[in-house]
């Protein structure tokens, strides 16, 4: 009796043994939801697949357009190159000027002693040409000088030190004096005449030169002092 009712235990069909199509209702919801919670294998051209109700996000991208800072040599704007060839020119004028004023030296050495004679008469020929010696050196050495100067002045003008252009403005006053004081000791006699021209055209190209340094363009590149690129780089320099 005990082993009768074993082997029919054994030989009733398990629930879980039953065909898929002979499952009841319950399994079938079962098997729907875990279909459901399985996505199906997507393609290569399919879209990304959405979580709840928002797309997945965008991978960051490894390039910043705000990249490190990078020193560049850019173009000076137009008043600065205005200026440095201003002063170039300036230069040019001052070596002829220096070196005409040494060729006609021993025309203008009587022609500086005779104007010394009517500053104070009463001495000797040699102290009159001693004096005229002394006046013609000095001079040419405050000539010499100030062009000297005007050539540092303008390397460290391009190369944007500060408070340059003051004393750019030192030595156009002292080629503005010069230019007023050469009628009366070296611009004297037939070939001293065409001195203050030259000295005078040295002088305006120094006034245009300092004006043209001067404009919004020009301080603001000085105040700059060192030219910085971000990101991709851009050609072309503001004007003025």
């Amino acid at each position: 009796m005990r082993r009768s009712r074993m082997t029919d235990i054994d030989s009733a069909p398990r629930r879980d043994d039953r065909p898929r199509g002979d499952q009841g209702p319950s399994d079938d919801r079962d098997v729907a939801r875990i279909d459901a919670a399985v996505p199906a294998t997507q393609s290569a051209d399919s879209p990304a697949p959405r979580y709840g109700a928002h797309e997945a996000p965008q991978r960051p991208s490894i390039r910043s357009q705000n990249g490190a800072p990078v020193l560049v040599k850019a173009t000076p704007p137009f008043s600065v190159r205005t200026a440095q060839l201003l002063w170039i020119l300036s230069f040019a004028v001052g070596g002829f000027a220096t070196v005409y004023f040494f060729v006609v030296r021993k025309k203008l050495l009587p022609e500086i002693a005779d104007a010394a004679k009517k500053a104070a008469a009463g001495r000797d020929a040699t102290t009159y040409a001693a004096a005229a010696d002394i006046v013609f050196w000095v001079v040419f050495a405050v000539i010499v000088a100030a062009l000297f100067a005007q050539i540092m002045l303008l390397v460290s003008f391009m190369a944007r030190r500060p408070q340059v252009r003051w004393w750019q403005l030192v030595t156009f006053l002292f080629q503005a004096a010069l230019v007023v004081m050469s009628p009366k000791w070296v611009a004297l006699g037939t070939q001293g005449e065409i001195m203050q021209p030259i000295l005078a055209a040295q002088a305006a190209l120094v006034l245009l030169a300092l004006l043209f340094s001067v404009l919004p363009g020009a301080i603001a590149w000085s105040a700059r002092r060192h030219d910085i690129r971000r990101g991709p780089e851009i050609t072309g320099s503001p004007d003025l």
